[in-house]
């Protein structure tokens, strides 16, 4: 039909291209809504997602296609000019089809892993390209998908050859002359499309958001848009003055002695019951320990049978959050106090950040050790280490142990190295322990296959109690033999009768808890967040089951609380075992925009990206409350929920090292 106007052949090749990206971009996003579909939403729920979807992938094929239209405004740079240019053409098309699909199948993997699109927070891995690249290789078959991509690649350039030889077939002997003023509306065209809106300010991220529901606005937004959308907010972002309108608030949560003073920092003196034997403190972060998929939420797969007795003899917290997802969040919080807080880069890798104070400072007359099977230097944990006065680093290149994939050495091997180091010690000590192993790739080494047995579940009761593979299934119930080889060693140990073992896991893990759990577990993603807590000391500690939400910032003060020595606390965390703590809450944050506040009976979200509020209940007798009790819970934690969020931002960058 445009023929017949004698629109230029550039013009034509160019319309024929759009048709081919904008089917390219729907398949994808149909990909994304069969794969990933919550059973609550049907496709008609999701038809104002697929249309505001279309929007933003006609703003990045405009953004592909202007190049073309703007340089062919120059005849000899034409596609239809030669055919070299022809061929240049192409594969410019073919290499913005390859760096598209990597983008596709990029937030096809971060979907399928956390439930989330791609963001700017996948910086955090491609600042550790060789470890990253690394554990994908170990993990995927990446030989496959990278020849899967080339092959795309090469069959869709193929496709824009044809495409343009049809053009040329279908004008041939019509002598269309060259025409500028058809080039300066097709650009002006794809310019307005680029923009993608009528009025100010132009499409953007926050549109999507107008959907007040993850997946809708998720399966809206393109993952082009919403990588590129959040790479500025990298940066740093914390308002002074918030954080002093909201001190009031957090002093009266952190009980504080002068509400009227903006500071946080308190000198804690030793309390009643602190143990004046000085115990050796033995801190293990547990790899994605999550509490759904663990025998002590009753998971009948019974996969950590040895944790779960150890729990019953121990201080057992079955209700401790992270405030966020990552290793690298969870080691931040644990250290500092402070729930990392900012969206799209880990503080660990902030520079303006990295320099903190710890409560481990003031365990005084104590050696200091850290162990890890792999490299500190992923997501830097060795810059936030650093922090700790005298710290003894133990990692991969001190050990004589065997090296079994990316994470370096296996679990077991790694409590049984650090009991070596910790049994040769003549004072007190401070052992930080952070296991690797429960992680893609999954691997249980060939070497202990004899004495910790592989078990085949079936598949559906797989997928029933949270686990997605064979592989993970096997992997959790590994780091439950670790734990029993570490502990079953250090009891040989003179150490062991005066030291205080501590279990918490850096993160849980997204999945489908509804068999364990009531539904605002698996629908507000809680298994994200909800983790193990362990205090277990059989000699020191008499066994107690705590039901209270608690966090896990909370970790170095309630050491600190058990050690007869004054300590000073700077931020957020508070002694769990402190008879006179109040209120039990526990704060989260995730990439998606979302900050809530989890109570005994409530969970309240909100997301920063629009004004909605939600509160779910925690067990079936928080519905029991009326309307004005909820409303009122519902007012109470968003103030605190906001004040939480400006205060962990602020502390971040102002939690300074002495």
């Amino acid at each position: 039909m445009l023929v017949k106007y004698k629109i230029p052949k550039t013009i034509l090749w160019v319309v024929n291209l759009l048709v081919i990206f904008l089917l390219i971009f729907t398949v994808f996003r149909l990909a994304t809504y069969f794969a990933f579909k919550p059973r609550s939403l049907s496709f008609g729920n999701l038809i104002p997602s697929f249309l505001l979807g279309i929007r933003y992938d006609l703003r990045w094929i405009a953004f592909i296609l202007l190049p073309i239209v703007l340089i062919s405004m120059v005849p000899r740079l034409s596609p239809f000019y030669s055919s070299r240019n022809k061929k240049w053409w192409t594969w410019y098309l073919a290499i913005v089809t390859f760096f598209v699909f990597f983008f596709f199948a990029a937030d096809f993997g971060s979907f399928s892993y956390n439930q989330t699109r791609l963001d700017a927070g996948a910086m955090n891995f491609v600042e550790d390209p060789g470890i990253s690249l690394k554990m994908m290789f170990q993990t995927y078959p990446m030989v496959w998908m990278i020849l899967g991509l080339i092959v795309g690649m090469l069959f869709f350039r193929w496709m824009y050859h044809r495409s343009h030889w049809q053009v040329i077939n279908r004008t041939d002997g019509l002598r269309i002359p060259y025409r500028r003023k058809f080039f300066i509306i097709s650009a002006l065209l794809l310019v307005m499309v680029a923009y993608g809106s009528f009025t100010w300010p132009p499409l953007g991220r926050n549109d999507s958001f107008k959907f007040k529901n993850s997946f809708k606005s998720y399966l809206a937004i393109n993952p082009l848009q919403n990588f590129f959308a959040t790479l500025r907010l990298r940066k740093p972002d914390f308002n002074e003055q918030k954080a002093k309108q909201a001190f009031p608030t957090m002093a009266e949560w952190m009980q504080l002695p002068d509400a009227n003073k903006f500071s946080y920092r308190r000198e804690v003196a030793p309390r009643s019951g602190a143990l004046e034997s000085r115990p050796n403190i033995v801190l293990v972060q547990c790899e994605s320990f999550s509490m759904y998929k663990s025998s002590m939420s009753g998971n009948p797969l019974n996969t950590t049978p040895y944790f779960d007795s150890i729990s019953k003899n121990g201080i057992f917290f079955e209700k401790c959050f992270t405030p966020h997802f990552s290793t690298a969040r969870g080691l931040f919080a644990i250290l500092t106090g402070i729930p990392d807080a900012q969206l799209f880069k880990f503080s660990s890798r902030n520079p303006e950040a990295i320099t903190q104070h710890t409560i481990i400072d003031n365990f005084e007359g104590y050696s200091k050790h850290y162990f890890l099977g792999g490299s500190p230097e992923f997501n830097n944990f060795e810059g936030l280490l650093k922090n700790i006065d005298g710290l003894q680093m133990h990692t991969e290149e001190n050990f004589t142990s065997p090296k079994i994939n990316v994470w370096g050495i296996s679990d077991k091997d790694l409590f049984l190295e650090a009991n070596k180091v910790m049994r040769a010690e003549q004072k007190p000590f401070f052992a930080f322990i952070q296991t690797s192993g429960n992680h893609r790739p999954y691997m249980v080494p060939l070497t202990d296959t004899a004495d910790f047995k592989i078990v085949i579940a079936a598949e559906a009761e797989l997928k029933k109690y949270g686990f997605e593979s064979q592989e993970e299934f096997n992997a959790f119930r590994y780091s439950d033999y670790c734990f029993r080889k570490f502990l079953e060693a250090a009891e040989k140990e003179s150490y062991f009768h005066n030291t205080i073992f501590v279990f918490i896991g850096d993160h849980g893990v997204a999945g489908n808890a509804e068999a364990i759990y009531p539904p605002v577990w698996t629908e507000q993603r809680l298994t994200d967040e909800h983790v193990p807590l362990l205090f277990y000391a059989p000699q020191l500690l008499p066994p107690q089951k705590r039901g209270e939400v608690v966090s896990q910032i909370d970790i170095l003060p309630t050491i600190a609380g058990l050690l007869h020595q004054p300590y000073v606390n700077t931020t957020l965390g508070r002694d769990l075992l402190d008879p006179t703590k109040k209120n039990n809450y526990a704060f989260i944050t995730n990439t998606a925009g979302g900050i809530g506040m989890v109570t005994d009976d409530f969970y309240f979200t909100r997301n920063i990206n629009f004004p909605d509020e939600e509160l779910s209940p925690m067990h079936n007798g928080a519905s029991l409350y009326t309307k004005q009790q909820k409303d009122s819970v519902r007012k109470k934690l968003s103030g605190f929920t906001n004040a939480f969020f400006e205060t962990a931002k602020y502390l971040i960058m102002h939690n300074k090292k002495d």
